[in-house]
């Protein structure tokens, strides 16, 4: 059994209290559910065309868990092998996504594959699949990065994604080694939307459905982009608020922007003090990650926090986008200008192909493997 390196005790460090507190990643999780998976009253389910776990709303916790393929399977052995072990997958976890305790604690179950995986196998992979380019201020460990297959597990107790971890991990047998995990986790919010560990809402401002329909899906597919990103939470915590808020671009209280508006609203880069200066810093973090300055594009962030020990604390960033080209357009904008890469350093990466989803007789990876 795989057992949690890095869980998150469910009481929060007084020190983690004081500290959360919006910035990287200031967008909401609630997208369309069109043509996705079925979600009532009773929870998340798991066949539909679409995965959940995408715009299903943030559960409290998630485990993220990478696999490699056995390397002695390759091209159509390879396929037949990975192709077996989705299949299996598939039956488990419908069997287990829909029971009632899952739909109580909302567990859901969201698969997808690397760049390198489809050209092993012998197949075409997806137009939008390949590997992240390297970013200035990276400092990755490869033994936190990559993997063939991207699991992302969610739910509101993290028993129950350990549970499903332990269960998948059994079930891949010898085809899929184990890679990397990473836990991750929601601070306690008494006023709504969660903060981050640096104290400032985290979920904000996100995207419409339409837009969702026209900037993360992908028919019933989408990409996933996860960045394990260490925050300088003591050294960001020392300056004035004032100054956090010109570095993040909202205010710390509400969430909003600073040239004022509720916290969903976007900010107005244009704005302008009555002495000419930009309201919003043109160095801030919401200046940097703007859709303006993408043609609207946007991504469906999905963030959490983490904590591997006093030492090493920050942001888990999951994002949901139709091409990673976007997010590489971001990290470079972010690298050049934005003042609150300054208090972060990314030590793991990762992208994923995130399947469509599965159905009577089409388990999870079929238009895939075939």
């Amino acid at each position: 059994m795989l057992k949690a390196t890095n869980a998150v005790s469910a009481a929060p460090t007084r020190r983690r209290v004081l500290l959360t507190g919006a910035g990287l990643g200031l967008t909401a999780t609630a997208c369309s559910r069109d043509a996705g998976p079925p979600e009532d009253a009773r929870g998340p389910g798991f066949h539909g065309l679409r995965q959940s776990g995408v715009a299903t709303p943030r559960q409290a916790t998630v485990l993220l868990l990478a696999y490699d393929l056995d390397p002695a399977l390759r091209d159509a052995a390879g396929a037949r092998a990975l192709k077996a072990v989705l299949g299996t997958w598939t039956d488990a976890l419908g069997q287990t996504l829909g029971s009632a305790g899952s739909r109580a604690v909302r567990l859901t179950a969201t698969v997808g594959v690397g760049p390198a995986l489809p050209a092993r196998l012998g197949l075409r992979a997806p137009a939008a699949l390949r590997e992240l380019p390297s970013f200035t201020g990276d400092r990755l460990d490869p033994a936190r990065c990559g993997g063939d297959l991207l699991v992302q597990l969610c739910a509101d107790t993290a028993d129950a994604t350990e549970a499903t971890a332990e269960s998948l991990t059994r079930l891949a047998g010898e085809t899929l080694w184990p890679r990397w995990r990473q836990a991750g986790f929601l601070p306690p919010s008494p006023d709504g939307t969660p903060r981050n560990l640096i104290g400032f809402k985290d979920g904000s401002a996100g995207p419409t459905p339409e837009e969702c329909e026209r900037w993360v899906w992908s028919g019933h597919a989408t990409c996933l982009v996860v960045r394990r990103v260490h925050l300088r939470i003591e050294d960001f915590a020392r300056l004035p608020v004032h100054r956090q808020e010109e570095i993040v671009g909202r205010r710390r209280s509400t969430g909003g922007p600073l040239d004022d508006g509720p916290e969903d609203a976007d900010a107005d880069l244009s704005a302008r003090t009555p002495q000419g200066a930009h309201v919003t810093p043109e160095r801030s973090h919401v200046g940097a990650v703007s859709p303006r300055l993408d043609a609207g594009a946007r991504m469906l962030r999905r963030n959490y926090s983490y904590a591997d020990g006093p030492s090493d604390q920050g942001l888990l960033f999951l994002a949901f986008m139709r091409d990673p080209a976007l997010f590489a357009r971001v990290q470079r904008r972010m690298a050049a200008q934005d003042d609150l890469s300054g208090f972060t350093e990314t030590r793991g990466s990762a992208v994923a192909y995130i399947l469509p989803g599965a159905r009577a007789g089409r388990p999870l990876g079929a238009e895939l493997l075939g």
